[in-house]
């Protein structure tokens, strides 16, 4: 499983600019299956995604997104194999 956390790199303004195209691509990677949640960071400083694709496919994705593209936010991807989770989150299970 990954954790990718994205802090961005230039003014409010410019991120809002692409927010939308972010948010486009966005609903494209979960519809393909590689993310399992997002959201902002608080205070609104970048954002946090998590993924169970192989590396490969994450790495594909997270290249076409416009704030990626765009030089509008930094990524660093975080591996880490869950071996416990709360009730109801078996399927975050490392098998």
């Amino acid at each position: 499983m990954y954790v990718i956390s994205l802090s961005y790199k230039v003014p409010m303004d410019i991120v809002d600019y692409h927010l939308a195209d972010h948010v486009s691509w966005l609903q494209d990677a979960f519809d393909e299956g590689v993310f399992i949640a997002a959201g902002r960071k608080i205070p609104r400083t970048g954002g946090l995604l998590l993924s169970t694709a192989d590396r490969d496919s994450l790495d594909a994705s997270l290249a076409k997104d416009p704030f990626y593209v765009n030089g509008v936010a930094e990524f660093e991807v975080m591996e880490f194999h869950a071996n416990r989770v709360a009730p109801g989150f078996d399927n975050l299970l490392d098998n």
